[in-house]
C-alpha cells in the first residue's frame, strides 16, 4: 500500500480538476461561438482534449 498524498499533493490535484471544468467550459463556449474559418472551434477542441488529459493525470495520481 502506498501512503496517503500529502496536503499539498490533494490541492494539486483540486487545482488541476477546476482547471479541466473551466478548460471544457471555455472550449465549448469557443466552438459554440465559432467563425467561418474555423479557428475557434479549432482552440475550443484542443482546449477539451488538454482538459482530458488533466483529468487522466489526475486519476493516474489517485487510482
Amino acid at each position: 500500500m502506498r501512503p496517503e498524498l500529502s496536503t499539498a499533493a490533494n490541492m494539486t490535484l483540486s487545482l488541476l480538476l477546476i482547471a479541466a471544468v473551466v478548460l471544457v467550459w471555455g472550449g465549448v463556449t469557443m466552438i459554440r461561438k465559432g467563425d467561418g474559418a474555423g479557428g475557434n472551434r479549432t482552440k475550443g477542441l484542443l482546449m477539451i482534449v488538454c482538459a482530458v488529459v488533466l483529468v487522466g493525470n489526475v486519476l493516474i495520481w489517485t487510482v
